[in-house]
């Protein structure tokens, strides 16, 4: 019999906040919205790598070992590996934040990032569809992605 401990990862360093023009304070920087930061970012570095089918799921309410998922899906293996090593580098370089995990890089099929709190799915279209995680999950909410309310800027 295996016994698993699981652990949150707490950044001890305030970052900048990604998704707003205004810096976080440690007062403001609350786990919860650190996790939302990294999630956020995750699933930015995964369109501006062509991921499709991006969604972030709040898992907060439903589990206390993470607080959310983000899923991808990629068209090739070399794409699963770019939106990799991508989320990586924003996260770890960008972010200081330190991933805890990988599973599945060498298959390629769908590639699991753990960064404590938030954990990131990269599928190819067949195992996304197989495992649906979106419906297993479904009492979880869906975090509306911010930057796909942008308009484009108009030509005066």
């Amino acid at each position: 019999m295996f016994n698993f401990v699981w652990t949150r990862h707490m950044p001890t360093e305030p970052v900048s906040a990604i998704i707003t023009d205004q810096p976080t304070t440690d007062a403001t920087n609350s786990g919860a919205e650190r996790s939302l930061q990294l999630a956020l970012a995750a699933a930015r570095t995964a369109e501006d790598n062509r991921g499709q089918d991006i969604v972030v799921l709040d898992m907060r309410e439903i589990t206390p070992v993470f607080d959310y998922f983000v899923l991808v899906t990629g068209n090739s293996r070399r794409q699963l590996h770019a939106i990799s090593e991508e989320i990586d580098h924003c996260l770890e370089d960008d972010l200081n934040d330190k991933r805890m995990g990988i599973e599945g890089y060498r298959e390629s099929r769908w590639i699991l990032l753990d960064y404590g709190t938030v954990v990131i799915h990269i599928f190819d279209e067949e195992m996304r569809e197989f495992y649906a995680l979106e419906q297993f999950w479904n009492q979880a909410k869906r975090v509306p992605l911010p930057w796909q309310d942008e308009q484009p800027p108009t030509e005066d």
